[in-house]
């Protein structure tokens, strides 16, 4: 199971990954198509604001690759008895796999939380073990098991 989930997670980071280099194409192609109008400012503030665009595209590409970075750290193969990066966590409430925010990995039978470990709920996860309780948002959650 865990290791359908780590490529779910690869799965989802590749689809972002080529939805921005998509729009980064996008981009620079808007920015060579942008012509020189009598309007010179309007054509400034065009370009400008494809700069922008690109710069805010660059910074989703850093992060994406610090995300990447992270997955390639978690080991599906390693059981340990306490929470650690690549747990899957079945709780009274929810089941999650610390790994990355890609969202929710759901089948038939089965849905699963990815979640990264800074988040909320994986910072109160982590270091316990299969038994223990942890209070999230008013609500007491029992670990029911650790894989």
């Amino acid at each position: 199971m865990k290791e359908e989930l780590l490529k779910f997670c690869w799965n989802q980071l590749n689809q972002k990954s080529s939805n921005l280099k998509q729009r980064s194409i996008e981009l620079k192609e808007s920015l060579g198509s942008e012509t020189k109008s009598s309007a010179g400012d309007k054509h400034e503030t065009g370009r400008a604001m494809v700069q922008l665009e690109q710069e805010k595209l660059g910074k989703q590409l850093l992060d994406l690759d610090k995300t990447k970075a992270t997955l390639q750290k978690v080991n599906v193969a390693k059981n340990s008895s306490k929470i650690v990066l690549g747990s899957l966590v079945k709780t009274s409430t929810a089941n999650y796999f610390i790994s990355v925010s890609v969202g929710l990995y759901k089948t038939e039978n089965f849905t699963v939380f990815c979640i990264s470990p800074g988040t909320p709920i994986a910072q109160l996860l982590l270091g316990k073990e299969q038994g223990g309780m942890v209070s999230f948002n008013g609500n007491e959650i029992v670990i029911l098991e650790v894989l």
